[in-house]
């Protein structure tokens, strides 16, 4: 019945925002927590050992960034969204992987991938994020999910075995229509438990101390950097409205609509909590930068690098520019790099990695003498670089 009247909610928001009606609906608060919650029938037992496996493995896994101030803000963030009593059921493990995602098991496991905390821009929208991740294991979307496609998954099995025996063409015919319309509705499924969980993330948000309306921000900045990515690459702007029959999740566009109506009006006034979660990132944001930079999408790392620039540019933004163009390495983009890092110095003169990226910039733009006394500089200030034999080398000239 619960989500029944989720789903209905939403056609509810979607018609409204069809035809410019007023506000229809927010998201409810969400409903009195029932305490730990233990895996029932065998499915379920079955699926949380597997979870529990995978997080032994998880546990080691190189992957994970265990720094202790970090992984705690991130807690803490979470306990904000959902509240203190349902945030002693998930273990959060912060993943150095430069991709927009974050995930939840069925036995608590939250993986936050260091791409995702690159991309936010306050403590509201990471709480929006990690609420609907929440959202999916407080539901249980993960067996829901594992029974529809069992079930799926048996039906065609046994109307292949019948369409086998028939052998005539109207038996294949019929077996093409069934098999997509079961998959068909395997995928809306799944669109319409990420429309639950949107409703019941945003449910946390609203009954919270945080600004609920940075959940739809989300997704404009990931349609934003989807269309800088299409646009360096010279391709045709993305559209967010359109459902693809094998997609797994609502349109951008439709979630930062309906996520707009879910939020309560009176939240717009709350703290979105920006100034904390620059404070709490700065010391990572060199490292998420260089993990996107070298991904090779250069729309998609000058649009995020620009949006981390709008409260000001700094020492590291600069010098992360600088590397975005020196790797692209056009030579207009080399002239550009040598700018950027050069602003880098001037803002943060013991910033090594800038005097080398100038360095390096100025010997490829016919400026020798200048990139030989930046390279200098670099050692001079890290005289224990790994690459110190190579820089002396282009010191000397031996380019």
């Amino acid at each position: 019945m619960k989500r029944r009247l989720s789903l209905a909610a939403l056609a509810t928001i979607a018609a409204a925002s069809a035809s410019a009606a007023p506000r229809a609906v927010v998201a409810p608060p969400p409903p009195p927590y029932a305490g730990a919650y233990q895996p029932q029938g065998t499915d379920e037992i079955g699926m949380w050992r597997d979870a529990d496996e995978d997080e032994r493995r998880l546990a080691n896994a190189p992957l994970v960034l265990r720094d202790e101030a970090l992984n705690g803000y991130v807690r803490e963030t979470l306990c904000s969204a959902v509240g203190a009593d349902r945030c002693k059921a998930a273990r959060i493990y912060i993943l150095r992987t430069p991709v927009f995602n974050a995930t939840m098991s069925p036995n608590g496991t939250m993986r936050v991938f260091t791409g995702l905390l690159l991309r936010m821009r306050s403590e509201a929208e990471l709480a929006a994020v990690l609420g609907h991740e929440f959202g999916h294991f407080e539901r249980r979307h993960s067996l829901a999910g594992f029974k529809a496609q069992r079930s799926g998954s048996d039906l065609l099995s046994w109307a292949g075995v019948l369409t086998a025996m028939s052998g005539s063409y109207q038996a294949q015919s019929s077996f093409n229509s069934v098999q997509m319309s079961i998959y068909g509705g395997l995928y809306r499924y799944q669109r319409d438990n990420e429309r639950e969980a949107d409703l019941l993330g945003l449910g946390y948000l609203n009954a919270s101390t945080l600004r609920p309306q940075a959940a739809a921000q989300v997704w404009r900045n990931v349609m934003a950097e989807a269309e800088a990515s299409a646009s360096a690459r010279g391709l045709k702007k993305p559209r967010f409205d359109a459902i693809a029959f094998t997609a797994s999740h609502p349109p951008d566009a439709e979630r930062a609509a309906y996520l707009g109506d879910l939020a309560a009006p009176d939240g717009a006034a709350r703290d979105d909590g920006a100034a904390r979660y620059r404070e709490a990132m700065a010391r990572w944001m060199p490292l998420f930068l260089d993990d996107q930079i070298k991904l090779n999408d250069f729309g998609a790392s000058e649009h995020i690098i620009t949006s981390l620039a709008a409260d000001g540019w700094t020492a590291p933004l600069w010098l992360a520019r600088g590397d975005l163009y020196r790797v692209r390495g056009n030579p207009r983009d080399l002239v550009a790099a040598g700018e950027f890092y050069a602003n880098a110095a001037a803002l943060d003169p013991a910033l090594p990695e800038a005097q080398r990226g100038l360095g390096l910039s100025l010997l490829k733009t016919a400026r020798p003498a200048e990139g030989r006394a930046a390279l200098g500089r670099y050692l001079a200030l890290r005289p224990d670089a790994p690459d110190a034999a190579m820089i002396t080398m282009l010191t000397k000239g031996e380019n």
